[in-house]
């Protein structure tokens, strides 16, 4: 079977090694255009990109999926799957009902729950326990396809972004060797979506990184963890400087304050929430480099009764 990849970041990066590892026969990686990064904005390729190159498999890189130059692309490689991880941008449906066994989609969440753009972080943000990956076979719907297998994945409530993506990663890694192989032996389930129970994971914004101190010190901690390391929550120093936030934890700290006000600096940076308070761990402030919440405060740069907002 031929294969052509589509996919872009790490987390398609895990389910593309896991194919060439066992030996699928991987024909063509398409990818989204190197990006400027860094301070230097130095042209950065995809790290889909980088493992294929070293894979001495071909590497494409489309401005767009649709028309003539894509379409001959198409007849040229003739997959007979082709399997789409966090690509990043919609197939026309030309080229979803092109292969022979489908298009199959690796997606971070339990459709019809989250679809869209930023599953897992929205996941983490909602106070979800459970989350996992579907695999499902692409329609031309956002994320609205038959479901093939679907794997839970257990939220502790010390993970962040960065745990869950790791974590789902690897599970659809090791999801899609199954599907495939069941899809080849023509053994792979077909299952509907039931659309009542959708809900959408919209991409995330700067104003849903904005920290509402109005709300729970749970709903906070759910906020930060769900936004770090990137994109990170953020709030304001009394100065109106940025202070992003990168960990915190719901604080058993009794002291009254308003909304938003440091009631108490003993180890971290402890704010008065809508319900409760949440301390301030770890922090990245204007013009600085990430740090302790305790370096912080060493440095003076905050003090008891300042309000952040």
């Amino acid at each position: 079977m031929k294969i052509l990849f589509m996919g872009t970041p790490d987390f398609a990066l895990a389910s593309l090694k896991a194919l060439c590892e066992s030996g699928e026969n991987v024909v063509g990686v398409v990818t989204q255009t190197d990006k400027p990064k860094g301070r230097g904005y130095e042209l950065t390729p995809p790290p889909v990109k980088e493992y294929a190159l070293e894979k001495n498999i071909p590497v494409y890189q489309p401005k767009t999926l649709k028309g003539e130059d894509f379409d001959a692309l198409l007849r040229e490689i003739d997959p007979d799957m082709i399997i789409v991880v966090a690509f990043g941008k919609i197939l026309p449906e030309n080229v979803i009902n092109y292969p022979k066994y489908g298009c199959i989609n690796v997606h971070g969440s339990l459709l019809p729950k989250y679809r869209g753009a930023a599953p897992m972080q929205r996941a983490i943000i909602d106070g979800e326990k459970i989350t996992g990956i579907t695999t499902m076979y692409m329609d031309v719907g956002l994320d609205t396809g038959d479901m093939i297998y679907k794997e839970e994945f257990v939220i502790e409530d010390e993970h962040d972004f960065e745990d869950v993506h790791d974590g789902l990663a690897a599970l659809g890694a090791a999801l899609l060797l199954k599907t495939v192989n069941d899809i080849k032996e023509e053994k792979a389930p077909r299952e509907k979506q039931n659309d009542a129970e959708m809900t959408y994971a919209a991409k995330i914004e700067k104003a849903d990184c904005l920290i509402d101190f109005g709300k729970s010190a749970r709903e906070i901690h759910d906020l930060i963890r769900g936004l770090s390391p990137i994109p990170l929550s953020f709030t304001h120093t009394p100065d109106g400087k940025l202070l992003k936030v990168l960990k915190a934890r719901v604080s058993a700290f009794k002291g009254e304050g308003v909304v938003g006000e440091v009631i108490s600096l003993d180890g971290g940076i402890t704010v008065k929430c809508g319900d409760g308070a949440i301390e301030l761990l770890r922090v990245l402030p204007e013009g600085k480099g990430r740090m302790d919440a305790s370096d912080f405060i060493r440095g003076r740069k905050i003090a008891i009764g300042d309000l952040l907002k």
